[in-house]
């Protein structure tokens, strides 16, 4: 599966909200797209998802039959799918679990929480977690949607400046084996792990492609007669 943007530009009400850009990412790839602070960098994240038209160019995703909004989900845009930040943690979990329409009651949230290590962390309010755990529990919340082959996180420098915290984890996911895209505005392209896309280009350098991690294997025991299993 291969989503590609060609040339996709965005018109706003007062002006353009996103130049002329391309990218193509596939399972397994990780991008980092850079561009200028403000409303085109989560624009261009929302026409990957299939949920802005693009005034020009064009977003398709090949190799399947799904629709753009079922492969891609767009984690933690602000305004847009950000968590209300006075919520209790556990009260997001509830309702993107629900939205994935996933068991959601309160027993549900709290296995959850617990097999992602934030069981401590369920009565805080969600603009007091630490960024990186913000970030990881909101992006394994999306990865858990059916469907989903395709992450967009949007902008998670802007909740820190350590680029390894939400870098290592677009990693994990990409290894995984789904297509992760991270967008970026305040982190100095020299801090990026590697070049990134940049808003406004045709021509972009390839994404990162991670294979998937080998399931560990058991070593066989040894026969008493000398001879291997």
């Amino acid at each position: 599966m291969q989503v590609r943007a060609d040339r996709v530009s965005l018109e706003g009400h007062h002006g353009p909200l996103l130049p002329p850009t391309s990218l193509t990412v596939g399972e397994g790839d990780l991008a980092i797209v850079h561009g200028e602070p403000g409303v085109g960098v989560t624009a261009f994240g929302l026409a990957l998802a299939g949920r802005l038209k693009p005034t020009t160019g064009t977003v398709h995703a090949e190799g399947t039959d799904a629709g753009l909004p079922e492969l891609v989900a767009v984690v933690d845009a602000p305004g847009v799918s950000e968590p209300d930040h006075a919520l209790a943690l556990r009260v997001v979990v509830g309702e993107e679990l629900a939205l994935a329409h996933r068991p959601a009651g309160k027993e549900d949230v709290a296995r959850w929480l617990a097999e992602h290590d934030a069981a401590p962390f369920a009565g805080t309010r969600f603009e007091n977690l630490a960024p990186a755990l913000r970030t990881r529990l909101l992006t394994e919340l999306a990865a858990g949607r059916k469907g989903v082959r395709l992450l967009v996180l949007d902008t998670p420098d802007r909740h820190t400046s350590d680029v390894e915290s939400w870098a290592g984890l677009a990693r994990e996911q990409a290894e995984r084996g789904l297509a992760v895209v991270v967008l970026t505005a305040t982190t100095p392209l020299s801090a990026l792990p590697f070049p990134p896309a940049l808003l406004g280009s045709a021509e972009q350098p390839e994404p990162q492609h991670h294979s998937p991690e080998p399931a560990p294997t058991e070593e066989l025991p040894e026969s008493t007669d000398g001879v291997s299993a």
